[in-house]
């Protein structure tokens, strides 16, 4: 800029002012100028930050969008197909290598080949013979002679007669002493026989009817207002209200059962349990959309495994130790903190659950951008579990005792999860803790001492999905029954639950068993008799042999 110096002042101190205000202006611009970098840097972080946070976001919407439209399994089949196994690049090279140099003949051993179509009808149905045949007049050959039989061609089809109701009357026969008009008797005049003891003696209720509609709730799925209607069609009128209150006066007759069986449980080696919210209507104190949890316990025999529901109005971690306060041994669970304080108790070794490990690197995988055939850290991970579980299949497989199973485990898993742990504390500090990933490796650093300790035990398994598939039904059932009227039906609901699932692992038809025990559960007085009916102890022969 050129400065007319003919315009200046001649006189020094009006200079000096002169400078002096250019010099005030240039402090000024420089304070506004540090003002405005200040602002531009500011903007700079809050835009990184808005970067960071939308990137979060969109990697959440394409899980939510996965989970909704996606595949539901969570097998990684393509990185399977796709990609070789990671950690025995070298084995598999030496493998490729050795083929090239020495071709070997292929041969594929004979094998007999499935027949095609439909599977036969079960032998043991009964069956009704159609017959059938040609008229007379198609009978005869048009030479005149007549036609003979050579043989026969048969189809079965399937049919099915509706459930048919029946009505059992008992007619009890009275006797009185026409001599003596029971003048001479100290029971009476009258002799009525008795009736054989009933689970619910008052009501129009057969052992069978019962075992039928709780069944059909607790193990179909079938809300009591569905199975008014179906009785409607066959005819008979069973109020929605009526089954509830016999579903109650049941579960109340089985807690005796209920008592045994968490017996069973607390005896150890290893308890399973999982949670999953329930509503309870009528609760005490409580509003009608609260939250109530239904909790599952699986314990005992390892060859006899007992499965115990439980409602309580509370998630909190009081419950599970008053419940078991005197419980010593191996808890398994997901990473619920509830279950921190019964885990931390003396006597208690927390097992942890590597489906829920996994579960979340699914999930990364499912909400990170489609970049080809890139693999990433969650790729690693799974293929580092799925070694593990490797491990497991080969144990069953050679149906390993459990000494054995221990000694595999020190051998093969134990090295496997050391350099499994090292290779996570190295990716940690790189990957962002709010992303998918970031939580899935905090998630499984934070529980690995509970991930390894199934090593150290024969016994347990490296996952919970022996609570997690028992609770299955329960939220199965509750996408179509929603809620419990009031706490003794939710009470009443985890029994008749407890003895259905516990029914099924020990490979009983559910139904059969239900019948079986409502037959003789009114005649049971001692603890003797309430065992021998729990699904582990029931005579399966009297089960089986069970005729309608």
């Amino acid at each position: 800029m050129k400065v007319d110096f003919s315009t200046l002042p001649e006189d020094v101190s009006s200079l000096k002012e002169i400078i002096y205000s250019f010099e005030e202006l240039r402090k000024e611009n420089d304070s506004r100028y540090n003002l405005l970098q200040q602002y531009y840097t500011a903007l700079d972080n809050n835009l990184t930050g808005l970067k960071e946070r939308n990137a979060l976001l969109e990697e959440e919407l394409r899980l939510y969008r996965a989970m909704l439209y996606g595949r539901k399994s969570e097998k990684n089949n393509e990185a399977e197909k796709n990609q070789p196994g990671l950690f025995n690049e070298a084995e598999e090279t030496v493998a490729v290598s050795s083929l090239e140099e020495k071709p070997q003949e292929i041969t594929v051993p004979s094998h007999t080949r499935k027949k095609s179509g439909r599977r036969p009808l079960p032998d043991d149905l009964p069956r009704e013979e159609v017959i059938h045949d040609l008229s007379e007049a198609e009978k005869l050959c048009p030479c005149g002679s007549q036609l003979g039989r050579i043989g026969e061609e048969v189809s079965e089809k399937l049919d099915i007669i509706p459930a048919r109701v029946r009505v059992i009357k008992h007619v009890r026969y009275k006797y009185a002493c026409k001599s003596c008009e029971g003048v001479e008797s100290e029971g009476g005049a009258v002799k009525i026989a008795p009736l054989p003891p009933q689970i619910i003696p008052q009501g129009i209720a057969t052992e069978g009817l019962l075992a039928f509609i709780l069944i059909s709730k607790f193990g179909d799925a079938l809300p009591f207002y569905r199975q008014e209607k179906i009785f409607e069609r066959l005819g008979v009128e069973i109020g929605r209200a009526t089954m509830a209150n016999w579903a109650i006066h049941a579960g109340q007759r089985c807690q005796p059962l209920i008592k045994l069986l968490w017996r069973e449980i607390c005896s150890g080696p290893v308890i399973n349990m999982d949670e999953t919210p329930v509503q309870v209507l009528n609760e005490p104190g409580r509003a009608n959309t609260s939250k109530s949890y239904m909790w599952v316990f699986r314990g005992g025999e390892i060859k006899q495994p007992a499965l115990l529901f439980r409602y309580d109005p509370s998630r909190s971690g009081k419950f599970l130790l008053k419940e078991l306060a005197d419980y010593s041994g191996y808890i398994q669970t997901d990473g619920y903190k509830g279950y921190n304080a019964l885990g931390n108790r003396p006597g208690i070794l927390h097992v942890g659950c590597w489906a829920h490990v996994r579960r979340k690197f699914v999930d990364a995988i499912k909400g990170r951008v489609k970049n080809g055939k890139k693999r990433g850290h969650a790729d690693v991970v799974l293929e580092y579990i799925q070694q593990l579980y490797a491990i497991e299949k080969s144990a069953d497989l050679q149906e390993l005792s459990v000494p054995d199973r221990h000694q595999l485990r020190q051998e093969k898993v134990k090295p496997l999860l050391k350099e499994f742990r090292e290779w996570l504390e190295e990716v940690a500090p790189k990957t962002p803790p709010q992303g998918l990933l970031g939580k899935a490796v905090g998630y499984a650093l934070d529980l690995w001492e509970r991930l390894e300790r199934y090593a150290e035990d024969g016994r347990l398994r490296p996952d919970n999905n022996l609570a997690e598939n028992a609770i299955r039904p329960f939220v199965v059932g509750r996408k179509n029954w929603l809620f419990s009227a009031s706490p003794r039906g939710a009470e009443a609901s985890a029994t008749i639950y407890s003895l259905i699932e516990t029914a099924k692992v020990n490979h009983l038809e559910p139904y059969r068993y239900l019948r079986h025990l409502f037959e003789r559960l009114p005649a049971a007085k001692t603890k003797a008799d309430y065992k021998a009916l729990l699904p582990q102890y029931v005579d399966r022969n009297s089960i089986n042999q069970m005729k309608f």
